[in-house]
Formats: structure tokens, C-alpha cells, sequence
């Protein structure tokens, strides 16, 4: 009994560190135009790695909340309703089903490079599509235009994060369970070929 309250209070505080350096990164961005460049996808993909997809999801819920109730930790230190039902809003909506489709394929491929890399790019294509119509929508323009404005411009740059996280996350996961801080369900083989 005392085990398993100790993994999830260990659970707990794992999913805290991710939102908290979601939280600390995500807001610095490049702004480009309608959509700004930001981070938050490099940090849930690594989350994904680190947690697994239902507690890299969890953490990812959690920033979201707390960028809706005002702490300013969205792109360009915003926050609120106004920024999550805005013209971008869509995007970080459409990181949710990002996070499910991407962290299934890291975590049931044992976190090997091309299953994750084709789990990240199908959930970066829904992703994009969420927030592609929701831009289209708030911003009056067709879906092609929104596409040009939203999606054309980061596609280089999300594939470098997904290289990035695809070489970088798993060596991280496995340290985490060689220092044991990771343990239980996620001690999983780890392949990174």
C-alpha cells in the first residue's frame, strides 16, 4: 500500500516538473505573423517520452488550464479565454488529440525513432488541421488561407523538434530509470533504432 502511494505521489510530482517546464518555455515565441513559433510541441513530445500518454496528456491538461484561469504561459506570455477561444486557439485545442495519437505510437513502439517519428507527424497533422479550420474560422479566411498562415511556415521547424525529441528523449527517459525516478508500468524496453 505504502508502495503505490509513494509511485503515485511520484506520478504526481513527474507530472508537475513537465507542466512546470511547460510552463516556463511555451510562452517564448517568435512572432511571424497570425501563428507565432513557440516551443510548446518540443516540450509535450518530450513529455510524452518522459511520462508516457495518458501522464504526458495529463500534463499538457494541466498548463492548458492554467494558461485559461490567467497565468500568463501561453505564446507571448498570454493567457486567459481571449487566447485559448482566439484565432490560435485551435492549435493549442488540437495539441490534445496531438498528444494522444503521438504518445501512443512513442510508448507502444518501445520509443523507437521511426514509430515515434510517425506517431508525431500524424499527430502534428491533426494538430494542424484543428487549428487550421478554428484560425480559418475566427479569422475569415478559407481553409487554404489558414493552412498558408498557420501550417506552411512551421513544418520545417516541427519536423526539427520531432528529430530533436525522437534522439534527445529517449537517452533522458533512460537516464530517469537507471537514477530509478522512473519505474513501474513506464520501466519499459527502450530502443532508440
Amino acid at each position: 500500500m505504502t508502495e503505490t502511494k509513494t509511485l503515485s505521489i511520484k506520478n504526481i510530482a513527474l507530472i508537475g516538473v513537465i507542466t512546470a517546464v511547460t510552463c516556463i518555455l511555451a510562452p517564448m515565441s517568435v512572432p511571424i505573423g497570425l501563428v507565432p513559433i513557440s516551443l510548446t510541441n518540443l516540450v509535450i513530445y518530450f513529455g510524452l517520452y518522459i511520462l508516457g500518454t495518458s501522464k504526458g496528456t495529463i500534463s499538457y491538461l494541466v498548463y492548458l488550464l492554467l494558461g485559461l484561469v490567467g497565468l500568463p504561459i501561453f505564446s507571448g506570455f498570454s493567457a486567459g479565454p481571449q487566447k485559448l477561444f482566439g484565432p490560435t486557439g485551435g492549435y493549442l485545442i488540437g495539441f490534445i488529440p496531438m498528444a494522444i495519437i503521438a504518445g501512443i505510437f512513442i510508448e507502444k513502439s518501445g520509443r523507437k525513432i521511426v514509430l515515434s517519428m510517425v506517431g508525431m507527424i500524424l499527430g502534428t497533422a491533426v494538430c494542424y488541421a484543428f487549428g487550421s479550420a478554428w484560425l480559418a474560422y475566427q479569422a475569415h479566411m478559407t481553409f487554404w488561407e489558414a493552412i498558408a498562415a498557420g501550417v506552411s511556415p512551421f513544418i520545417i521547424g516541427d519536423l526539427i523538434k520531432m528529430v530533436l525529441a525522437a534522439l534527445v528523449a529517449p537517452q533522458i527517459y533512460k537516464a530517469l530509470v537507471r537514477a530509478n525516478v522512473l519505474s513501474g508500468e513506464q520501466n519499459q524496453k527502450v530502443s532508440i533504432s
